[in-house]
Formats: C-alpha cells, structure tokens, sequence
C-alpha cells in the first residue's frame, strides 16, 4: 500500500479553502487530523460564520455529496496523538430560525444606526449652513 494513498473526501468552505476529512464524516462529526496543534488551530480559525455561510463536501472522487449554507461550529474536540497529530471532531449544525432571526433584527439595527448618523449630518450641516447665511436657507 505504500506510494498508494487514497483520496480523502473534503470539506471546502466559502473561501475556497479545502480541509481532508477522514473516512465516515457526517456534518456533526466531521474527523480532521492535523500534523500538530498549530495545524489544528490554523483550521479551526478557518471555520468562521462567513466561510460557514457556503460549504461542500466532496468525496475522495470529487464528487459533491452535500452542499449546505449558513452552518454554525457547534463544538470541536481535539485528540493528541501520542506521535504528536491530532485528531479534531469538528460537529456542524445549519443555523437555526432564531439565529437567522437574530441577524436579520441586526442587519436592520445596523441599517438603522447608519441612516440615523446620516440624519443626524444632515441636520448638522443644515444647522451650519443657516447660522452662515443668517439663519435663512
């Protein structure tokens, strides 16, 4: 079997980063092993709500066998090996309504702090220019 290795099914994030996943992954116990801890944290810092948003998994063929958005990392356990690897389960769930809720509400508070500053320049500025032209505009 040497010189032989077989293909190993991926997952691939929005960022077009591709993380090997070990035989038998399913998205709430996805196996990744990792050359040493700094490896391992270099791809826990990948999975990020925005790479989250838009993943595949391909199987050692290439093949898309799932496609999902809006993931949340619900946890992730780590194995250290006693040859120094180390073995992640990283456990993925889809968003829930609540969460996808709760984004929504802040996308529009956002939304709304902006075009308030906005008004608030605007009156600003309006205020400026009456005291400069003696209070008529």
């Amino acid at each position: 079997k040497e010189g032989k290795k077989m293909n190993k099914d991926k997952l691939i994030l929005k960022n077009g980063a591709e993380i090997e996943l070990e035989a038998g992954a399913i998205l709430g116990a996805l196996q990744v092993v990792s050359a040493d801890r700094a490896a391992m944290l270099a791809t826990w810092e990948l999975l990020i709500p925005d790479n989250l948003s838009q993943v595949q998994i391909k199987n050692g063929a290439g093949l898309t066998v799932g496609t999902y958005t809006d993931l949340v990392l619900a946890s992730e356990t780590s194995v250290l090996a006693s040859d120094g690897t180390v073995l992640t389960t990283y456990s993925l769930r889809p968003k829930t309504d609540v969460e996808r809720l709760t984004e929504r509400v802040e996308v529009v508070e956002d939304g709304q702090q902006v075009q308030d500053g906005a008004i608030n320049d605007v009156a600003t500025l309006a205020g400026a220019l009456a005291e400069q032209t003696g209070g008529t505009l």
